[in-house]
């Protein structure tokens, strides 16, 4: 079993039952370790267009990453995504950020995740998570990548429920 950590985004419609609705597929996928608080932020390479929710989920799988990558673009279509242009509006956008320390280059799958330290709305949910977690490929802690970021997300919900529960799967782990 790998752990990895994944980026959730939705700004289309029910921005958080589009969320939700992703957290609930990905348990066929494997095991929610723990979530984020679900941050609602700016758009970003594509700005004009509305305000995403975030949030980074800790997640434990048997899939390799390449085939991660295909069921996670399935559940994105499951839960309504429809294609539209590269940072555009999109009711849900699930992303590997981090796949144990692996380091992949591959021309439809970078691990970690080329924009990882550029982005707010995903490090800070991360560093949430793991706060010394370190970037496998530069071997830096991601926490001084965020004097680098002019945050400005603002907190949107925390799952409650989901928490709990994936606190006491991971204590009898």
């Amino acid at each position: 079993m790998a752990v990895c950590y994944l980026g959730m985004g939705s700004n289309v419609g029910d921005r958080l039952s589009y969320m939700l609705k992703a957290l609930e597929l990905l348990k066929s996928l494997g095991e929610v370790l723990r979530v984020s608080t679900i941050y609602e932020s700016k758009a970003w390479g594509v700005v004009n267009q509305e305000d995403f929710l975030n949030c980074v989920v800790k997640f434990k799988t048997e899939l390799e990453p390449v085939e991660l990558l295909r069921r996670l673009k399935e559940i994105e279509k499951l839960v309504g995504r429809k294609e539209r242009e590269r940072w555009g509006p999109r009711e849900i956008d699930i992303d590997i950020l981090l796949y144990e320390n692996y380091i992949l280059m591959l021309s439809f799958l970078v691990v970690p995740h080329p924009y990882l330290t550029k982005r707010d709305f995903v490090l800070v949910p991360l560093l949430e998570l793991e706060p010394q977690l370190e970037h496998p490929l530069y071997k830096r802690p991601l926490s001084e990548y965020l004097k680098f970021l002019d945050v400005s997300l603002k907190p949107f919900a925390c799952l409650v429920g989901i928490q709990q529960k994936a606190k006491d799967k991971e204590k009898n782990h």
